[in-house]
């Protein structure tokens, strides 16, 4: 069994040998973290056809940063990849809610740049709500993270940082506070819908 170091090691070489073109390390990268990977793919989606696409597409990136000398530690390549896939699970669990769900779509929906005089107006009409409901939101961090999340696209690993979170529990809490923002979301629009 390879030692913490001697696993560190191993990692550093192989995105050595990616850096430098070597096809058969490409090779080696895929079969070592292709099961980590779709294990963590499998809780973001249950269809197998969107596994396999976010797979493939999580060591086409990975591949591409290692090659440009992007990954900062070589000897945190597991970390590396887990994220990017993690990363990848998010992006495609915002992007594939459904349409009618309005409370993050709405969100998400904001900044429109070439809208028509009325849709301006009812985009105005929608931020304005928005903006309202997340300063409803009880605890600071919701209102934070949800607003540089969704309102300012600042990037996932920065919010981390500041809130001292780690990506696993930044989902969790990103979800959580989705869900209140919901609850406030549809309370303030139920009166707007009936008239």
């Amino acid at each position: 069994m390879a030692t913490s170091s001697g696993s560190e090691q191993q990692s550093r070489s192989l995105a050595e040998l990616i850096r430098s073109g070597d096809a058969a390390a490409e090779q080696e990268l895929v079969l070592r973290y292709s099961r980590g990977v779709k294990a963590i793919l499998r809780n973001a989606a249950a269809d197998r056809s969107v596994v396999e696409q976010l797979h493939q597409e999580t060591f086409r990136i990975a591949l591409e940063k290692i090659r440009r000398g992007d990954l900062r530690e070589a000897s945190g390549l597991s970390g590396f990849i887990a994220s990017l896939a993690r990363n990848l699970a998010t992006d495609y669990f915002r992007r594939s809610r459904r349409p009618e769900s309005r409370d993050v779509a709405t969100l998400e929906s904001i900044q429109s740049s070439e809208a028509g005089a009325l849709e301006g107006i009812v985009a105005g009409e929608q931020a304005q709500c928005v903006r309202q409901v997340l300063e409803e939101l009880n605890t600071q961090r919701d209102r934070d993270i949800l607003h540089r999340f969704y309102l300012s696209s600042e990037d996932k690993e920065k919010i981390c940082h500041d809130w001292g979170l780690s990506s696993l529990q930044f989902n969790r809490v990103l979800h959580r506070a989705r869900e209140r923002y919901r609850e406030l979301y549809e309370k303030a629009t139920s009166g707007r819908d009936k008239s």
